[in-house]
């Protein structure tokens, strides 16, 4: 098949491995981690990049998108006349984890508690910060827009709100999904590093390529992954099981989650 490949920088080095093994033909386009911050934003980017795929001289059998529901941004998305395929996941943690059912074992409970990987390492300029003894998490990029945009203050307000504390201890530390094949990297040990500095505590659970490999290979099973046939948009279920499902366009407000 010939596909397109639209995905957060996050997932760079993951997917630019999974491409490489991949019997597919791909071409490749990444956003910005720091496009996250607004989920309006983000979900016109990712549209205006499946746009684009209409007039691509190649023709493509389907678009991937390497993203989850991040923030509502996935919910609303249209396919034109290119199926899109998308995992069901809440956020880029399920894809790294590589399940929805790990994410909901791990997090179920403390959905917001703050993650790192690789990628955040190398694009987000993740660290970590104590302030007047409140743990906080930020991802500098990210933040630093918002702070650049609003002020700190507001800027404060919007992330508080945008990622609230865990529903138990969950906020009172920091984990790191751990992939084997990235390990070489090293980043583990960085984060390690910055948690022990700020007093946080840490904890590495085990990623897994398996989602990322199986939306490259093609092995779209309905079960993990959502097929947007032409005239559907994605729509938010915010579940543990479903997250997402594709609807007439017609039929697809976008909505919050309630």
């Amino acid at each position: 098949m010939n596909l397109k490949l639209i995905a957060c920088n996050v997932f760079l080095r993951e997917a630019c491995l999974c491409v490489a093994r991949s019997p597919h033909v791909f071409d490749l386009e990444f956003l910005e981690l720091g496009v996250h911050v607004r989920p309006d934003t983000l979900r016109e980017a990712i549209q205006e990049a499946i746009d684009r795929c209409e007039t691509s001289p190649r023709p493509y059998d389907a678009i991937c998108l390497l993203f989850g529901l991040c923030g509502n941004a996935g919910a609303g998305l249209k396919a034109r006349s290119i199926p899109l395929v998308i995992p069901r996941a809440h956020d880029c943690c399920t894809v790294l984890l590589g399940d929805k059912r790990r994410f909901e074992e791990l997090f179920g409970d403390a959905p917001s508690t703050p993650f790192s990987s690789a990628g955040y390492m190398e694009r987000g300029d993740y660290f970590i910060r104590v302030e007047e003894g409140d743990y906080k998490v930020h991802y500098g990029d990210a933040y630093a827009e918002m702070v650049a945009q609003y002020g700190e203050e507001n800027a404060r307000y919007i992330w508080e709100t945008m990622h609230p504390p865990g529903l138990d201890d969950g906020s009172k530390q920091a984990v790191f999904i751990a992939l084997e094949e990235l390990a070489h990297l090293d980043h583990e040990r960085r984060f390690r590093e910055l948690a022990a500095a700020e007093g946080v505590a840490y904890r590495s659970v085990a990623g897994s390529l398996r989602l990322i490999a199986d939306l490259i290979n093609g092995d779209w099973s309905p079960e993990d992954f959502l097929v947007v046939q032409p005239g559907e948009c994605t729509q938010g279920v915010y579940d543990f099981a479903e997250i997402i499902r594709a609807v007439p366009c017609a039929d697809a407000p976008n909505e919050e989650p309630t």
